[in-house]
């Protein structure tokens, strides 16, 4: 992402787990060192943000000018599955590229299903032979140890050598292929639930195996259960680009909205998480394993944790450019510049409904390097303004101190709704109270761009809420001058779900994209 970068790496996990010691410790040896941007790909649930060490560590981080970026977590598609939801950091979804390893399922009464492998073993099987194919579970739709190929619940005199078709869910994918192997299975078709979708992540399986989607998983089982003879083959294609539509939005990535605070709207953005081929470690196997005996210099992983550090490395390519620019700045010009739509110029897909994603799935968009190179204007958000944030929070003053042990920060009262902080994405909450319709927010944009240089608003329309921008227009005279501007909410009825928007500012050369989402609390 960034050639040329220097990488420093701190080991925090071992064994027995990541230890919030090692953490807090390494991230002070992290800032001390000097480095610019933090790289966290890791998380866990949390009820506060004071109660969350990455939380505070990443505060302190910030304060020092150093970016952090951290995993949105691995809990899609479930609703509030997000972690590290505080506003300093930048939280990183994931999302599918334009390559794929395609994998083929000739059944035996001719029909085809494509799906992905990475297999690549000595124990292949011939294309042109067909061989018995078997699904341990029933037409049932809630899945039983049998079909989830678990250890231990796979009978030998059933599944030797055949394909046996397992479903995803609970054990790690690789391991349900060592399941059938030491079952005496020759090969594996891995069959998606409704859980993932037709999401499809390609593993390094160590039996011949292909992931199928949910669709033709079912079919495929169905064939299975209903044909005595049921026989297949399995084929792998080797590496497949220009895959459309892409980016789509990963099933595994966590959702929100932000369960902390609905005025900041999270994730931040996604970036490639699904199949990312980098260089791996000697010390284990490509299915990581401990009875996989195969090294390899490269490998390839999917997760949030793939992702997360695609925007540090984008972040470490515009500090290079921009010395002087904060984490804030940073991150605004990362979420701004964003896309939301795919190589088929239609609005990015969730993969696990195959329907557009929406700014609780996908955040502000993906990324896009190039464009935030140059953004044009960003918001800027100071240590102190972090910290008014906290205060809207109901903390105590004991658990403000977490935040401020060390600067003896306190709160003047400068914020007074969370919605104003001076966030790139912008966050409507009504509350319950229903003679509340009219709510406004402010905003205030830095000019990185040209000096000279004129910004029209255009905002989307919402169904439930008429929105209005003032002033309409930003006249900028030099570069680093500061504009504010206020957005008005009145609503029009009340609606049951969030609506999702987007305000750009545009000056002819620039797009400064922020996303919308306007939510109508209601008694439950």
């Amino acid at each position: 992402m960034a050639p040329g970068a220097r990488i420093a790496a701190y080991k925090v996990c071992w064994v027995g787990g990541c230890f919030s010691s090692d953490i807090l410790s390494a991230v002070d040896r992290a800032v001390a060192d000097g480095v610019n941007v933090l790289s966290i790909s890791l998380g866990g649930g949390v009820s506060s943000y004071y109660r969350d060490t990455l939380s505070v560590a990443a505060f302190g981080a910030m304060e020092m000018g150093v970016f952090v970026s951290c995993s949105a977590g691995n809990g899609g598609p479930d609703p509030v599955s997000l972690t590290n939801v505080s506003p300093w950091i930048t939280t990183v979804g994931a999302s599918t590229m334009d390559r794929d390893f395609p994998a083929i399922v000739k059944l035996g009464d001719g029909r085809t299903v494509t799906g992905v492998s990475l297999y690549r073993g000595r124990v292949t099987i011939p294309e042109n032979k067909q061989f018995p194919v078997v699904y341990m579970g029933s037409n049932s739709s809630s899945p039983d140890p049998s079909s989830l190929c678990l250890e231990g619940t796979l009978d030998p005199h059933f599944v030797a050598g055949k394909i046996v078709i397992c479903d995803r869910g609970i054990s790690p994918r690789v391991q349900k292929g060592v399941v059938v192997k030491n079952a005496g299975g020759i090969g594996m078709i891995l069959s998606n639930t409704a859980a993932n979708g037709e999401e499809l992540v390609a593993d390094c399986h160590l039996v011949p195996a292909v992931a199928v989607g949910e669709r033709e998983g079912k079919a495929i089982k169905h064939y299975a259960l209903t044909n005595p003879k049921a026989t297949a083959s399995l084929g792998f294609l080797g590496t497949r680009l220009g895959v459309k539509p892409s980016p789509v939005v990963a099933a595994f990535s966590s959702r929100g909205p932000n369960f902390l605070t609905l005025e900041i709207l999270k994730p931040d953005l996604v970036a490639p998480g699904v199949n990312i081929l980098a260089a791996w470690t000697g010390k284990t196997g490509p299915s990581s394993l401990s009875t996989d005996s195969r090294r390899v210099k490269f490998n390839i992983l999917s997760g949030t944790s793939m992702s997360c550090p695609h925007v540090s490395g984008v972040a470490a390519l515009i500090k290079s450019k921009h010395p002087d620019w904060s984490p804030s700045a940073i991150k605004s010009a990362l979420m701004t510049t964003a896309y939301v739509h795919d190589n088929t110029y239609n609005p990015l897909k969730d993969a696990s409904v195959s329907s557009p994603s929406s700014p609780y799935d996908h955040g502000a968009g993906h990324i896009n390097p190039r464009k935030a190179l140059d953004p044009g204007l960003v918001y800027e958000i100071q240590p102190q303004d972090y910290f008014e944030f906290l205060c809207t929070q109901d903390l105590t003053p004991s658990q403000l101190k977490v935040f401020s042990k060390y600067t003896n920060r306190s709160c003047h009262g400068l914020l007074r709704n969370p919605g104003d902080l001076n966030y790139p994405a912008i966050s409507a909450v009504f509350p319950e109270k229903t003679s509340i319709t009219s709510l406004t927010l402010h905003r205030t944009v830095t000019n990185v761009g040209h000096a000279a240089s004129s910004y029209r608003a255009v905002v989307s329309p919402f169904k439930g809420a008429a929105v209005k921008v003032e002033p309409e227009n930003l006249n900028f005279t030099r570069r680093y001058q500061k504009l504010s501007y206020k957005i008005t909410f009145v609503t029009k009825k009340r609606q049951s779900m969030p609506e999702f928007g987007g305000l750009i500012w545009k000056d002819g050369t620039n797009r400064v994209r922020s996303p919308i989402v306007i939510t109508w609390l209601s008694f439950v």
